[in-house]
């Protein structure tokens, strides 16, 4: 028998941590567009830096609304383009913001598959059939030296610069974000994230949580317990999402 039409249910959660006095991660949902930021450039600017990307996510969120229509890899592009661009105009107005930066994984969900764009070291993991996998590739010089085979992945978890990124949004510059798409089955589960999870969690952990809890709203909240028992480093934002048949769902 063929699947039916794909859905997906999904939950966030944003914690400050144990160590931070602000929260500068950003989030957004809907059924159209989930997305991660996570801020960089000291007390409010890293917030204000994370906002306007997902002001930016959200406004094409509310044109897809309007026109009844979907996101995909160009429509993404255009939108990173615009928090580029609304990031080069804050700091303009106000020289105090020069050198904020954020993150920004975003996934557009079309009913069959997942649009990415992806730029700094938030992360897109998919859990399938009990294997996690990470589908965004960090940004970061310290991904660069596991890339070239210089130290293993293992030691990257622990590296004292793993947080040094090579590519962020920012308010001078454009923009240069990966843009791909992956497809989607039944019993799927997709973890978007900041690095205040994933610096923390290991991989092993992080697919313990996602085979063994049964709702997205239960996931994200154990997933941050899990974080902040670690210490909590950093600002902890994550979302889970389920995709299912929309018939199996309903």
């Amino acid at each position: 028998m063929e699947p039916g039409p794909l859905t997906i249910s999904y939950a966030v959660a944003s914690d400050v941590g144990q160590r931070r006095e602000a929260n500068e991660d950003s989030v957004y949902t809907s059924p159209r567009l989930l997305a991660v930021a996570d801020g960089m450039g000291g007390h409010v600017a890293g917030e204000v830096a994370s906002s306007g990307a997902v002001a930016a996510i959200a406004a094409l969120d509310e044109r897809l609304e309007a026109e009844s229509a979907k996101a995909d890899v160009e429509a993404l592009a255009a939108a990173v383009a615009d928090a580029g661009a609304r990031l080069r105009a804050q700091v303009e107005e106000d020289s105090r913001l020069q050198g904020m930066g954020t993150t920004l994984t975003v996934l557009a969900w079309d009913g069959t598959s997942f649009a990415v764009a992806h730029v700094g070291d938030s992360r897109a993991y998919r859990l399938r059939e009990g294997e996690l996998t990470q589908v965004t590739r960090d940004h970061t010089v310290v991904q660069e030296l596991v890339d070239q085979g210089r130290i293993s992945p293992e030691l990257a978890m622990s590296h004292p610069q793993r947080s040094v990124l090579t590519r962020a949004l920012q308010g001078a510059g454009e923009p240069e974000p990966d843009l791909f798409v992956v497809d989607a089955r039944p019993g799927d589960r997709y973890l978007i994230c900041s690095d205040g999870l994933s610096d923390v969690a290991t991989p092993e952990q992080l697919t313990e949580v996602l085979t063994t809890v049964p709702t997205p709203e239960e996931a994200v909240q154990r997933l941050v317990e899990l974080a902040n028992a670690g210490g909590g480093p950093d600002n902890i934002s994550c979302i889970v999402a389920d995709v299912a048949e929309a018939n199996a769902a309903d």
